[in-house]
Order: structure tokens, then C-alpha cells, then sequence
């Protein structure tokens, strides 16, 4: 079997460990590790490189812009890091000229290829990448509210003393303060979480706050948050090299998904070997629609 190759730009936190965690999960023979600061990228490479004989990963290894070109999926994790007390919108002139470059150094991409946008505000990146590189808007979406997600199960699980692999539902909207979490959308367990008893919505509010300041609890305590999101975008990965048609919250670009059209903002979406293949007909409450609808506008002000 040849699974494709795959193209990390950023060295950094997120990257590297996107780049190892991919490494762990065996999803490619070949992953490149792209950065401007070769140094960097050097030292990421030999530090994975040193744990290859663990896994079935033939090789990490670092290469140029312009050796992206020939990669089938290009992950973008490059961009200003944010600060403490920093929105991710404020990075968002800062990261869309960085984008810019990236491109302009890569050049002409595989006609094929699949573009993962991670770096923040992913929304108004992902809707810039597709701007950018002209490519069908399904191949080039974001990591969306999956790090969101993730962070939703956590807690929820926690609640119930279950574990998270048995909570669904999704956090919606913006990757970022406008984001929501559908809780109709959640189940434990096959069961809709409103049916659960002991849940209340004193429960919910303690939830949504942990959710919504969770990146920013990480950072002022540890400077970036890189193992949640690294996982997340192996897990991305593995759904297009494997073609697993897995239904995500991911970044994309929106046609009449509860009422929004032309906006790219975090919503399930079914992944497989070409990117998106299709949006996931998730109905929302009145109220959440609302949310949707109020994230949509934000997004729209930085576009």
C-alpha cells in the first residue's frame, strides 16, 4: 500500500507534534517537516526520528517549501502563536500575510492535493487558504472546532465518570470565543445528555466556561497548548489517508447549513480520501441557529 505524502509547514508545538503524534498513529510512509527556521525543524526531526523504530512510519523528515509541491496533503500549523490574553482574531493580519508567503513559497500545488489549515483564527485562514490556492473549497478546510470538541468530551465525561470515546456532539461555529455547544447534539452513551438525569443547566453553563477558557488556562500556564490539537489533526489524517468517511467538526466553507451560506466556520462535516465529501445535515435548535448565526457574523467582519 503507498499512502500519501504528507507536508507539515510550521516546526513548532502544534506542528512537531502533529508531525509526531501522525508518526505514532502510522498514518504515512513519509511525512515532510517544513519551517523557516531550519535549525528548528532539524532538531524536531532527529528528536522523532530517534523513536521511528517503534512505529511503521518510514520517515520524518525535513525538506523545503518548494518540496511541499509534490506532497498530497499540506497541513499549515505555521503562524503567530497566541498570547496570553490574546484572541485568536487578534492574530488574524499577522497570520494571513504568513499564509501568503507560505504559498508563494510552495507555488503550484498538486491538483489533488488536500490543504488542512490549523493555524489561528482557522475560519478566516481556511476561507483565505481557499481564496489562495483556487483549489475545489472541499480540499481545503480547517481543523474547525475539533480541539473545541475534544475538550467538550472531556469535561461531559468527567460529569458522568464515563469515558470521553462514549460522549457525541459537537462545539459549533467559530473556533473561538463565538463558538457554541450544541447540546442537542450530545448523547452519553446513546443517550441525549437532556435525558440524563443529575445534568442541569447550572452544569451546562460550568461546562461551556471550561470549554471557552480552556486555551487560554493552558497558555498563561504553560505558554501554547500543542498535545490536544496534535492529536486532533493526526486524527484528521487518518480519516483522509485511510478514507474513512468520518463524520468531524471541521472548517469549511458553508452552503445553507442551517440557514448560513459563504461563511467558513466549524460544523461536521464527512471526511474522507478527497477532504470534504459532503456536510453532515445536523438540525439545530431555534436558539442554537441563533449562535450559529451571531459566530457567522463575527467570522464575516475579518473576510
Amino acid at each position: 500500500m503507498i499512502t500519501p505524502k504528507i507536508a507539515i509547514i510550521g516546526a513548532g508545538a502544534v506542528g512537531s507534534t502533529a508531525a509526531y503524534a501522525s508518526a505514532i498513529k502510522n498514518i504515512s510512509s513519509e511525512i515532510l517537516l517544513i519551517d523557516i527556521n531550519e535549525r528548528k525543524e532539524q532538531g524536531e526531526v532527529m528528536d522523532i526520528g530517534d523513536g521511528l523504530c517503534f512505529v511503521q512510519t518510514g520517515c520524518v523528515k525535513g525538506a523545503d517549501f518548494k518540496d511541499a509541491r509534490s506532497a498530497d496533503i499540506i497541513v499549515i500549523t505555521a503562524g503567530a502563536p497566541q498570547k496570553p490574553g490574546e484572541t485568536r482574531l487578534d492574530l488574524v493580519e499577522k497570520n494571513k500575510k504568513i499564509l501568503r508567503s507560505i504559498f508563494k513559497s510552495i507555488g503550484k500545488l498538486k491538483k489533488s492535493a488536500v490543504v488542512l489549515i490549523v493555524a489561528n483564527p482557522v475560519d478566516v485562514l481556511t476561507y483565505e487558504a481557499q481564496k489562495i490556492t483556487k483549489l475545489p473549497k472541499s480540499q481545503v478546510f480547517g481543523s474547525g472546532t475539533g480541539l473545541d470538541t475534544a475538550r467538550l468530551t472531556f469535561h461531559v465525561a468527567k460529569h458522568f465518570k464515563v469515558s470521553p470515546q462514549d460522549v457525541d456532539g459537537y462545539v459549533l461555529g467559530e473556533h473561538g470565543d463565538s463558538g457554541f455547544i450544541a447540546w442537542s447534539s450530545i448523547s452519553v452513551g446513546g443517550v441525549p445528555v437532556s435525558q440524563l438525569k443529575g445534568f442541569t443547566k447550572k452544569d451546562e453553563k460550568r461546562i461551556e466556561n471550561k470549554v471557552r477558557r480552556e486555551a487560554y488556562e493552558i497558555i498563561n500556564r504553560k505558554g501554547a497548548t500543542y498535545y490536544g490539537i496534535g492529536l486532533v489533526i493526526a486524527d484528521i489524517l487518518e480519516a483522509i489517508v485511510y478514507d474513512q468517511h468520518k463524520v468531524m467538526p471541521v472548517t469549511s466553507r458553508l452552503k445553507n447549513w442551517n440557514g448560513v451560506s459563504g461563511i467558513c466556520l466549524g460544523s461536521p462535516a464527512v471526511i474522507g480520501n478527497s477532504g470534504i465529501e459532503k456536510h453532515w445535515p445536523l438540525k439545530l435548535t431555534a436558539q442554537e441557529k441563533k449562535k450559529l448565526h451571531k459566530s457567522a457574523k463575527v467570522i464575516k467582519q475579518y473576510i
